[in-house]
């Protein structure tokens, strides 16, 4: 083998290799973010802790729609809870339309050094919801804010935390799918 074909031979394995860490990256950061908390990204938990501080954090409810036709709030805008308690918020989204809309939520925490302690027990978020016409949905939110937040350097200071949450588009999402199965004929 000479060496131009060496030389292509090796840029074309690292052309491989970078479009493979192009294609890797999102959900690598998706997941480091998931597991660290970092930047403002909720954990999900197994089980609510065993301590219940009597410290408390304001968790205050921001919700946002985009691009779609529907009204989103909390039903809740804010809940004091006690660091270590597990809270409960409900909120409700109404499909403005005369079709159904497929769409998911996803959220984050501000501020975002405090993204590692809230973590989630049950939530709608990244998964795909069907919203039928006209109708108005509940979905519930069950978490707490663990107990490090009062001991960890980098939570000491936290007394107000947003969870944010925004509906979008879910991809690939086909009313008429939804319609034909449920025998709604679209106009």
């Amino acid at each position: 083998m000479n060496r131009s074909n060496l030389i292509a031979l090796i840029c074309g394995g690292v052309v491989m290799l970078m479009t493979g860490a192009a294609f890797a990256a999102v959900p690598l950061y998706q997941l480091f973010c998931q597991v660290t908390g970092f930047d403002g990204t909720v954990r999900k938990a197994e089980a609510a802790p065993d301590v219940i501080l009597d410290e408390t954090v304001l968790v205050r409810f921001d919700t946002n729609v985009r691009d779609l036709p529907m009204t989103f709030k909390a039903e809740q805008l804010q809940q004091r809870v006690r660091i270590g308690e597990t809270g409960m918020a409900y909120f409700e989204v109404t499909n403005t339309s005369d079709q159904p809309i497929g769409a998911t939520a996803a959220y984050n925490v501000v501020p975002e050094r405090a993204g590692a302690y809230f973590q989630k027990l049950q939530c709608f978020c990244f998964d795909g919801q069907v919203i039928p016409a006209g109708e108005t949905m509940r979905f519930p939110v069950q978490y707490f804010v663990a107990p490090e937040l009062a001991t960890d350097p980098e939570g000491r200071g936290v007394t107000q935390i947003t969870l944010s949450y925004t509906f979008y588009p879910t991809k690939g999402f086909d009313p008429s799918s939804v319609a034909s199965e449920s025998g709604v004929t679209g106009s």
